[in-house]
């Protein structure tokens, strides 16, 4: 099922050897391999980047392709080490520690299973225990891509329902309103991207050019509020001017113009950070 595809996903940076070593040794593995990098920018130990990462991108590969991914802020501890199926028949090697989250709840999972060390560990390793992203991680995951082991090779089974989930915050949609959360961002460009879908947005009956009244609250405390255009794509306003669009996900974003919303109003992401869009009467 597997297709020789490795696909690795850190917050280890690149300006010292850990990305290389993974490379390494999943090459000593199997020297046939063709390995590729999502991205080794993770915020450190932001779990929940780590998962939306994860969300962005693996629908656009190949069915059998195996994930890699390390941002494991509890390595060394008891946190299980584990190998999903994803219903679109794809492999993410990763700690239980929240990162299958958004890959659960909208990819879907078909199996997971616990990795075992005694077999997929790399040997003489036992006694290091903070970088299994190479000892177990990158290991398991080209050997699994070689197709070395089978994916009932890995480890005994585990219960999907039991992985561990990080909160999202539900989109709440109303008459003239709808209510999500700034999940992430378009990090070079530094535009929003929201929780709320293009449907629930849509419940709304927005046109392009019409303006909605955007509020961006950081817990209680009110950081942004103005009207805002929606539109097809950013050249649709002004340069410097803020707009309302669908992203490549189909999630609501906003952005500025040749500009970097984030930066120029301080936004920051995850639950604590809600924003309302509102229909202007």
């Amino acid at each position: 099922m597997t297709n020789n595809l490795l696909v690795l996903q850190s917050d280890f940076g690149l300006v010292d050897g850990a990305v290389a070593a993974m490379f390494g040794v999943a090459l000593q593995e199997s020297p046939d391999l063709e390995i590729h990098n999502l991205t080794h920018d993770i915020t450190p130990y932001n779990i929940f980047e780590a998962s939306y990462r994860l969300f962005q991108t693996i629908e656009y590969w190949p069915q059998g392709t195996t994930f890699v991914s390390v941002v494991d802020p509890g390595v060394g501890s008891k946190r299980k080490s584990v190998v999903a199926l994803t219903e679109s028949n794809q492999f993410i090697v990763t700690p239980d520690n929240g990162t299958l989250s958004y890959i659960k709840n909208h990819v879907g999972i078909k199996a997971i299973r616990e990795i075992s060390e005694v077999k997929n560990r790399r040997r003489n390793t036992e006694y290091s225990y903070t970088f299994h992203g190479r000892d177990v991680y990158a290991y398991t995951g080209a050997k699994l891509a070689s197709g070395h082991i089978s994916f009932e090779e890995v480890g005994p089974e585990l219960s999907v329902d039991n992985i561990v989930e990080l909160p999202e915050v539900a989109t709440r949609v109303d008459k003239d309103a709808v209510f999500g959360a700034i999940d992430i961002l378009d990090v070079r460009f530094g535009s929003l991207w929201t929780s709320i879908k293009r449907e629930e947005f849509y419940t709304l009956n927005p046109e392009f050019g019409d303006r909605f009244e955007v509020t961006i609250y950081n817990n209680d405390m009110l950081v942004y509020q103005n009207q805002v255009t929606y539109g097809k794509s950013f050249a649709d306003v002004r340069i410097g001017q803020p707009i309302l669009y669908i992203n490549s996900l189909y999630r609501v974003g906003l952005a500025i113009n040749q500009g970097s919303f984030a930066k120029a109003y301080n936004v920051g992401v995850g639950s604590n950070w809600r924003i309302e869009i509102r229909r202007i009467a």
